[in-house]
């Protein structure tokens, strides 16, 4: 499987959407089919929040109401947040001399997996 640009853990900034200029952290990564084409999908933990309306589950003590809960979006709607920068950068992948492959910010060339740029 190739590397992804955004892993779980990453802090990003929302480009686009009601959430557009916030910051958050990723919670979950998944990919999702859809008439044969992956889109990859992130969770950001207290943005993209929907109020769903559920019933009531006694049998799994499930009481009803409308709950607020985080929703995917596209992984193309976010960005990496540069903390060298204090903003928004795009990711790229490099193989370093090692062999070993990396994510880095293109706006300043730095690292961000933690690998040393030899």
């Amino acid at each position: 499987m190739a590397m992804q640009k955004v892993k779980v853990g990453d802090e990003v900034i929302v480009r686009t959407g009601a959430d557009k200029g916030k910051r958050g952290t990723v919670s979950k990564v998944f990919v999702k089919m859809k008439n044969r084409k992956s889109r990859l999908m992130v969770l950001v933990e207290g943005l993209k929040l929907i109020r769903k309306h559920v019933k009531p589950n006694p049998q799994a003590g499930q009481q009803g109401g409308i709950v607020e809960k985080e929703a995917p979006m596209d992984a193309s709607n976010v960005a990496l947040y540069n903390p060298g920068d204090k903003k928004a950068s795009r990711v790229g992948i490099k193989m370093l001399k090692d062999g070993k492959k990396v994510r880095y910010y293109k706006s300043n060339g730095e690292v961000v997996d933690g690998g040393e740029d030899k």
